[in-house]
């Protein structure tokens, strides 16, 4: 049986779910912020031939991905790698994966090309001390 190929693309930046180029895209995963992307044929070509699906989702969503595979799997990805999660949470939601799917989301993007984004999630500000063990221990309570 032939895979089906399933596609999540940022809401403010999905030229392929909307059907024509953004001029302007925004959204938080930077490196999906594509208006006209140079593989759209292949995307669409994929799509078809798998039978699968294509969507977009919300910049929430995606921070909300983002920070379930952080808190839940240790995993620190970009906000661009957590669409993918994004999307199947979506679909999971929506009754689009049966049961007993087997489900493979490549999330390849390290949270370090997006540190900012993973500053301002954190929920707090980030504490600068030297680089000495009991300054550190002494910041985390030890």
């Amino acid at each position: 049986m032939l895979p089906k190929m399933y596609g999540f693309q940022a809401a403010g930046s999905a030229p392929i779910v909307d059907g024509h180029p953004i001029e302007n895209p925004q959204t938080v995963a930077t490196a999906i912020r594509i208006g006209n992307p140079a593989s759209w044929q292949g995307a669409t070509n994929a799509l078809k031939e798998s039978k699968g699906h294509i969507d977009k989702v919300t910049d929430d969503e995606i921070l909300a991905a983002y920070k379930l595979v952080a808190r839940t799997e240790g995993i620190f990805a970009e906000p661009a790698s957590t669409a993918p999660l994004a999307g199947l949470i979506k679909c999971v939601k929506a009754g689009l994966i049966p049961a007993g799917a087997v489900i493979t989301a490549t999330l390849t993007g390290h949270g370090l090309k997006d540190p900012d984004t993973a500053i301002k999630s954190a929920g707090f500000e980030a504490v600068v001390t030297r680089p000495d063990k009991n300054a550190v221990m002494k910041i985390i309570g030890i």
